[in-house]
């Protein structure tokens, strides 16, 4: 019998003041009941809205029918067949923009928690151990792949069911990318990355770790002296901006990159870790998106009181609206239309306070986005003693000064068609390499699109 509750069933999460003292995963999921539930309020449109808002294009209601039916492994087989990290997507994926955006329930309520169905479709099959995937039958051709991210995961899983040998290049000793670096055990527990790249693995990808394209082996020697058929460059953008204000090169100025990695990649949270990271007691976080968040709930778990200054106020901040819900409730304190100006150091140059204005917002910029305007004389200081800069990153330049004949743009993105193909022949690129920072899903959705590009020009080459 349909589901027609107006309401999603809530997802189960740690309380608040429990939570932002430890990095154990904050939601919880659903029980198998609330996952029939829940399913039982799709409506399995004819028209299917929600699958066209996907960027990697699931077949939705298919497998909500089948949790609704108690069909688990269906489920996953029918997101399998365009997800290559469903439990990741279940977890980190905006689908209150995407998919959920386009759900018919939502037009008088609340849409279907698809992403909370996936995730548990995902974690479901993965806690039940399974017969040894076998490898696709190999097509004689290989690829190599730059960057273990979304992109890159996505791009060498869809040639590897195509029978191509692929092989992963990865510049950390970790695979991965901003899933394991960037994004907080909170949010997106390591062991869940760690068992989706098995599977890849399962189906013949190899991946080398400790490997900087660029300086251990260039583009060019892929292609001439490794016989890579095709590359693909899924490096992301891990070059993080700063605001060239006084203070930025004191002691306890962090980018947001450099803090998040100490903490996710190098379990700098945990007592026995050999990785050092200041504890301190008042923490400024510049920016609002979700890198924002992720730094200032993180530094909340190490007992600080953290502010988020944003010059723009709440309603144009970028970041999830559950992730600043989550911010909130955990203590985080937002100083919005604030702006810094520069960073003030003691004696022994260690940061110990922020100055900042107040700003309001004036018309409309290029973005759509209302312009922060400073306010006249109204300079203060925030009493701080870490800063941490998330104002965005753009795409390492190594990539770039080191393969000949590769188009980028004026801010360091690599020029690539709708298809993921560059200057460079035999040469494809996506994911933040090319648009900047984006989103996990849309990175998956560019390494797909590449993956089928690839295949394409490597069946028709000459």
């Amino acid at each position: 019998m349909p589901n027609m509750s107006l309401k999603k069933n809530p997802m189960p999460e740690q309380e608040p003041q429990i939570r932002n003292k430890n990095f154990e995963e904050v939601a919880l999921g659903y029980t198998e009941e609330q996952a029939i539930d829940e399913a039982k309020r799709c409506l399995n449109c004819k028209n299917k809205p929600c699958t066209g808002g996907c960027p990697v294009h699931i077949h939705i209601p298919a497998f909500i029918q089948k949790v609704a039916e108690g069909e688990f492994e269906e489920a996953y087989s029918i997101i399998t067949e365009a997800s290559s990290l469903p439990a990741v997507c279940g977890r980190v994926c905006p689908q209150e923009s995407q998919c959920e955006q386009k759900c018919v329930r939502g037009i008088k309520g609340e849409p279907v928690a698809i992403g909370r169905l996936e995730r548990y479709v995902a974690d479901r099959h993965n806690a039940v151990e399974r017969k040894k995937t076998e490898p696709p039958k190999n097509n004689g051709h290989k690829v190599a792949v730059i960057g273990s991210g979304p992109s890159g995961l996505a791009c060498a899983g869809d040639l590897a069911k195509r029978g191509y040998s692929v092989t992963i290049f990865e510049a950390l000793h970790l695979a991965g990318g901003v899933l394991v670096y960037g994004i907080p055990e909170f949010r997106l527990p390591k062991s869940i990355v760690a068992s989706e790249i098995e599977g890849l693995k399962a189906l013949g990808v190899k991946i080398e770790t400790n490997t900087v394209i660029g300086k251990t082996i260039s583009i060019d020697e892929l292609q001439n002296d490794y016989g890579y058929e095709a590359v693909f460059i899924g490096s992301g953008a891990g070059l993080p901006k700063f605001m060239n204000i006084p203070g930025e090169n004191l002691k306890g100025v962090y980018s947001a990159n450099e803090f998040l990695t100490r903490i996710n990649l190098m379990k700098a949270y945990k007592d026995d870790s050999t990785t050092p990271i200041q504890r301190a007691q008042r923490v400024a976080v510049v920016g609002g998106g979700n890198v924002a968040m992720d730094a200032a709930r993180c530094a909340k778990r190490f007992g600080a009181e953290v502010y988020v200054v944003y010059r723009r106020s709440m309603d144009e901040l970028p970041a999830r609206r559950e992730e600043v819900e989550h911010a909130k409730e955990e203590g985080i304190i937002f100083k919005t239309l604030t702006n810094p100006v520069a960073i003030i150091g003691d004696e022994k140059r260690n940061a110990c306070g922020m100055t900042c204005v107040e700003m309001e917002l004036g018309e409309p910029d290029a973005t759509g986005r209302r312009r922060p305007v400073e306010k006249a004389n109204s300079e203060f200081t925030l009493d701080v003693d870490c800063v941490i800069m998330a104002l965005g990153t753009s795409p390492n330049p190594l990539i770039k000064a080191t393969t000949e004949g590769l188009q980028t743009q004026k801010w360091g993105g690599i020029v690539a068609d709708e298809n993921g193909k560059t200057s460079r022949e035999g040469i494809f690129a996506g994911g933040d390499a090319v648009t900047g920072a984006a989103t996990v899903i849309l990175a998956m959705g560019a390494g797909k699109t590449a993956a089928a590009a690839i295949d394409d020009y490597i069946k028709n080459k000459k």
